[in-house]
């Protein structure tokens, strides 16, 4: 590639969803969404030990995460789902965005940078309303469907957090060295990604402040 390529190559801006557009986690919101107030409760009892385990880092996330995910979504249909992250992309996600980090994403969108979400949420909702808010790409953590189109509970592939986003990002977007690349995160599972990019943000508080700055 020549110089007037790298130099006119189109930025690359990478964003964590939970906690860093949104004021704090959605997964927990979408299942509530999905089963109902009443089941969520109920359920919520039922797993409540395993969040434990995971809070005091007895359990990895990604087996914490695939427990709850059975409990709550094991055997729903995959269009299903999707219909209902649709809605809720649409109905419950609005109210929970971070006016600072949406503010970074429309200053990259007006830029006209290539805007992509990584995130270790769910696709059934992340997809719908990445569309909506016209971001170029979304790479999350996915369902396992069976053969019938029905949720198994586990995770197909692994749980995208800490560096399997940075081998995602690699895999999906390819090479992004001769691009001017920026990524936005608020917890330690965002810094393997942060460290791969020229321009790391991280929230601290309520704002966001350089991770590194890497030549």
């Amino acid at each position: 590639m020549s110089h007037n390529d790298a130099s006119t190559a189109r930025p690359v801006a990478f964003f964590d969803f939970d906690g860093t557009l949104t004021t704090g986690d959605t997964l927990m919101p979408f299942l509530k969404y999905v089963v109902g107030t009443p089941t969520y409760y109920a359920k919520l009892a039922l797993v409540s030990p395993v969040l434990a385990a995971y809070f005091a880092k007895l359990l990895r996330n990604d087996i914490a995460k695939q427990i709850v995910l059975k409990q709550y979504l094991g055997g729903y249909h995959i269009d299903d789902l999707f219909e209902r992250g649709q809605r809720f992309s649409e109905e419950v996600i609005p109210t929970m965005l971070r006016p600072d980090g949406m503010e970074r994403l429309r200053w990259h969108q007006e830029q006209g940078h290539e805007c992509v979400l990584v995130s270790a949420s769910m696709d059934a909702y992340l997809n719908a309303w990445a569309k909506r808010e016209q971001l170029d790409g979304v790479i999350c953590t996915r369902l396992e469907v069976d053969q019938a189109g029905r949720v198994t509970g586990r995770i197909d592939g692994k749980n995208c957090h800490g560096a399997e986003k940075v081998r995602r990002m690699k895999q999906e977007i390819g090479d992004i060295g001769h691009r001017t690349t920026y990524a936005y995160g608020d917890s330690k599972g965002d810094h393997p990604l942060l460290e791969n990019v020229a321009f790391g943000q991280l929230l601290r508080g309520r704002t966001f402040q350089p991770f590194k700055e890497r030549r």
